[in-house]
């Protein structure tokens, strides 16, 4: 197709680009030609990728007119390829910070994390009879197990009993792909028993904690939203990160839905069902954590392990109205992770409140398994929450026309929100231009399909594509379609964007943006059966995620409101790398009520 071929972008080197606030760089807006599918045209379009005859031509024009060609096919780019996002400790010398001592236990950790959170009043279960809906915190379930005044076992087997109504018909929330009463009620037991000789192991224990199925978790198969992956690839013990949760004495209750392989970011499933935002059942509730992302939403649980490959922790959470943090890449054990996306992916927490984000952050991050790749190893800080000195002369990075980039409502709830933490704290926002965040997009995209379709390769060849659900058919299908030249030319441009937002970090100590594009979005009838492809509104949602994944920065979501329809809409700052406690104080900082 040599007559035919797009012409390439030339970029010119990161030194000549102007990142100040009145740069000449152009803001280009994510332009996507693909028509929203499901039912029967997914079915078709499987088909016609799948044709010897005209899949080619399909993959061709999928490629020019949505300008793969034209940033990353046959661009020239003059900067080597970076395939991990590895990044060298740096002392940031944070403010109101601790350091933690690298050998600790993860149940070590909990406690140092507790004692670095502000004193809460006491309250007792009889406070919260004849209230409004609350969601309990890690602290909740702890000062209520140490008063006798509830047990685990209690809890789980109300926890049982809810799981049980809302999979029931005649609308199922779908929460779980599995969970096991039983399992479930063994762990509460041993946890009552531990509170009642008074010995409990941290403030996690027998505290319900939910995993996504895409994080081995015994005694559960890993399913990453399919029907098959299970078969080949059998869980054997947990991942690192639920080792670590579980020897804190948490209960580990189930393996949260997720769309199919992460394949996009609505989270509906058509084998198991769509994943309900509880903020209105008919709306997704965001991918790929959609089940981790309603259980907190719903209370059932304060927090839930996701993994965020390209926003599969931030969008869910800003959709349902919880917090999504995505520490630094290299930060948390990947072991035990479906390796689906080894350089873009990583384990990320959801929960009610900063707070059980927290919680549970010290009890996963630490130490990598020698056979996981990193650098020196990084010194762990965790935030001074309880300080009475706030940080001070913190800079928020603002490129205008990409904050803006959004719904109206979404955009003024995000810009009063960061105005209010500035007016409250005499904080600053710093005008940049963040140049080709649409190449970056691509490159992503290009990165991650790549890796979950080598990732897959074997079994492709084993199973076909029959037991896919049509969706994550046409994904795998178009992921396959990327050639090593495409792969090298993403990697480059990986090198290439981290030296920009080095620039961009050179002037501010955070990004801030809308999380998410639009709140979330009603669910098609008939996507029920085949799942859907919808390009467009997923382009909107993920727009401001991919600097996270693609670079491995850490990231986290905090939601500041809510539309007309009264749908949550969440505030993102993306860090440095290894600035998890500054972006742990923005984040509480956001959550303190205005007196």
């Amino acid at each position: 197709m040599g007559l035919l071929r797009a012409a390439g972008v030339v970029y010119k080197p990161v030194e000549q680009l102007d990142l100040g606030p009145d740069s000449n760089e152009i803001y280009v807006e994510a332009d996507i030609k693909a028509p929203r599918m499901g039912g029967l045209l997914a079915k078709i379009f499987a088909w016609i990728l799948e044709s010897r005859i005209f899949g080619a031509l399909a993959f061709y024009i999928l490629k020019r007119l949505n300008r793969v060609h034209k940033f990353i096919s046959n661009a020239t780019v003059e900067e080597p390829p970076m395939f991990v996002p590895l990044h060298p400790y740096v002392d940031l010398d944070e403010q109101e910070v601790i350091e933690i001592d690298s050998d600790a236990s993860p149940a070590e950790r909990v406690q140092q994390a507790m004692n670095c959170l502000p004193l809460t009043s006491e309250n007792s279960l009889d406070a919260f009879k004849f209230s409004c809906f609350r969601r309990w915190t890690i602290a909740d379930y702890s000062r209520a197990y140490r008063n006798g005044e509830i047990t685990p076992l209690k809890v789980a087997e109300r926890f049982i009993y809810a799981v049980h109504e809302s999979s029931s018909r005649p609308l199922s929330i779908a929460f779980f792909i599995n969970y096991d009463a039983e399992d479930i009620l063994r762990q509460a037991t041993e946890s009552t028993l531990r509170y009642e000789r008074g010995a409990p192991i941290s403030a996690l224990d027998g505290v319900p904690i939910a995993v996504k199925d895409e994080i081995d978790c015994s005694p559960y198969p890993t399913t990453g939203g399919t029907k098959w992956l299970h078969k080949v690839r059998p869980c054997t013990g947990d991942a690192c990160c639920v080792a670590r949760l579980r020897s804190c004495g948490a209960i580990l209750v189930g393996k949260t839905n997720m769309h199919e392989l992460g394949a996009t970011p609505s989270g509906i499933n058509p084998h198991y069902g769509p994943p309900r935002n509880p903020y209105d059942p008919s709306r997704i509730s965001g991918g790929s954590s959609s089940g981790s992302a309603a259980v907190v939403c719903a209370g059932l649980c304060p927090a839930a392990l996701g993994v965020d490959g390209g926003g599969s922790v931030r969008m869910p959470a800003s959709l349902s109205g919880v917090v999504g943090f995505k520490p630094t890449f290299g930060r948390i054990p990947h072991s035990g992770v479906l390796p689906l996306n080894w350089t873009v992916g990583m384990v990320g927490v959801l929960a009610g409140t900063l707070e059980d984000a927290f919680i549970v952050y010290a009890a996963i991050s630490g130490h990598l398994p020698s056979h996981e790749p990193t650098t020196l190893p990084p010194k762990i800080h965790f935030p001074l929450l309880n300080s009475t000195n706030p940080i001070s002369n913190i800079k928020l990075a603002i490129y205008g026309e990409w904050f803006n980039d959004c719904n109206e409502e979404i955009r003024l709830r995000c810009s009063n929100a960061v105005q209010l933490l500035c007016e409250r704290y005499n904080w600053k926002t710093v005008e940049v231009t963040i140049p080709e965040l649409e190449v970056m997009r691509l490159a992503h995209y290009v990165t991650i399909g790549s890796e979950c379709s080598t990732a897959l390769s074997s079994h492709l060849e084993n199973l076909g594509r029959s037991e896919f659900g049509w969706d994550a058919r046409v994904v795998v299908d178009i992921y396959g379609a990327f050639n090593s030249n495409e792969y090298i030319k993403a990697q480059k441009l990986r090198y290439r964007h981290m030296q920009i937002h080095n620039k961009i970090f050179a002037k501010a100590d955070v990004i801030v943006t809308p999380t998410t594009g639009m709140t979330a979005y009603s669910i098609s009838k008939n996507a029920l059966k085949t799942g859907e492809l919808d390009y467009v509104n997923g382009g909107t949602i993920i727009r401001y995620q991919i600097a996270g994944n693609f670079l491995g920065l850490p990231a986290i979501t905090v939601p500041v409101g809510y539309d007309k329809a009264g749908l949550p809409i969440g505030l993102q700052f993306i860090g440095k790398p290894w600035s998890e406690p500054t972006l742990m104080h923005l984040a509480f900082a956001m959550q303190v009520p205005t007196v």
